[in-house]
């Protein structure tokens, strides 16, 4: 094989002659020096915030600005699968009725029964059917950090809004280490932290969010532990969200609360913005407590579904381990909505006790 003109020959063979890559023109060509790609060096880069998507990009101050948001419930099957026709007309009754938010995969919608694929697939669904009228904040924490961190790369990655984040659970760490927990995460989107000890185990100090606000992406906190500590949030300037429902009134109009994070408002969504919208309204906040009272008679969210299965928007489908409550607490609920107003509930069916031969209980789904 003749030599090609300016180039030089490796042989490899004596039958068979190649252009050596290093030689050009009779010299050695040099490699560039090689250059970190720019991921490597941006400070907080990640990788699903780079989307040149402009419509579901949030700033953390419109989180903070929001007053009402509901803990969606996950309606289900009977074969314990997603019911999303159910599901979709639960989330437009909710723009509807002026709720601002849903969480997304909470502890009332059973985020914990989910496995991830089902988790981010319903927080990219509620986001391309209702992102453009509703904030979606995506319940992507874990007592993992690992997984929280990948959870929350997927949300962000499908348009979530924001991030819901509960501290590490049974397996709890260090102030210190919960401090890292959460900053491995925040720097990803808006973020909201959920402190609730009943569930966790662990109160998350004062200390450790002061820390955290440091952040611009900590939009704020969803607090159970009482008004006295969304107060002190308050007057340092940490914008909280109550907790609890049966709180929520007073957090808001005497504590300095921005808003709820409510499961009531699956119900009555209407009566609880105008609880949190149009000044203090004692005698609402009084008409509305017995029923929170027996949403919350049982551990969250058996009232919730209960509740949803009589009033016919959700089917009557139980994911185990959560069970209906008993037929004296169903006849006590159709008792609360005649006496509240069937109107002011979401659906249109008239509401029933149901029979314990209704219900459907999953195991394996």
């Amino acid at each position: 094989m003749a030599a090609l003109k300016g180039y030089g020959l490796c042989s490899m063979d004596s039958a068979l002659q190649f252009p050596c890559p290093k030689l050009f023109n009779g010299y050695k060509r040099r490699s560039p020096k090689w250059v970190s790609p720019k991921a490597a060096v941006v400070p907080n880069f990640h990788l699903p915030m780079r989307s040149l998507e402009v419509k579901n990009r949030t700033n953390t101050d419109d989180i903070k600005a929001l007053r009402v948001i509901t803990a969606i419930k996950t309606p289900y099957l009977p074969d314990g699968r997603f019911d999303l026709e159910a599901y979709d007309d639960l989330v437009n009754i909710q723009i509807q009725n002026g709720a601002e938010g849903v969480i997304v995969g909470g502890t009332t919608g059973e985020g914990q029964l989910m496995s991830w694929d089902e988790h981010i697939m319903l927080i990219g669904h509620t986001v391309n059917c209702f992102g453009g009228s509703i904030k979606v904040i995506g319940n992507t924490g874990s007592n993992s950090t690992r997984e929280a961190i990948h959870a929350t790369e997927q949300g962000f990655a499908v348009g979530m809004h924001a991030a819901l984040h509960i501290n590490p659970y049974y397996g709890k760490t260090s102030i210190e280490g919960l401090i890292a927990h959460f900053q491995s995460v925040l720097h990803m989107g808006p973020t909201i932290i959920y402190n609730v000890p009943g569930r966790t185990g662990q109160d998350i100090p004062p200390r450790a969010i002061f820390k955290l606000s440091q952040n611009p992406n900590l939009a704020g906190v969803k607090e159970c532990v009482g008004n006295k500590r969304v107060e002190e949030y308050t007057e340092n300037g940490v914008v909280v969200w109550s907790g609890n429902d049966d709180e929520c009134h007073d957090s808001r109009w005497d504590y300095g609360a921005t808003g709820v994070i409510s499961v009531t408002s699956n119900l009555v969504p209407g009566l609880m913005r105008k609880l949190m919208f149009e000044g203090r309204n004692s005698s609402l906040n009084s008409k509305l407590l017995p029923l929170m009272a027996w949403l919350f008679h049982e551990p969250n969210p058996i009232g919730i579904n209960t509740a949803l299965a009589q009033l016919g928007v959700s089917r009557p489908v139980f994911r185990l381990p959560y069970v209906p409550l008993p037929l004296s607490k169903r006849l006590e609920f159709v008792k609360l909505v005649k006496e509240i107003g069937r109107e002011h509930f979401v659906g249109e069916k008239d509401v029933q006790a149901l029979d314990d031969d209704d219900f459907i209980l999953i195991g394996r789904y």
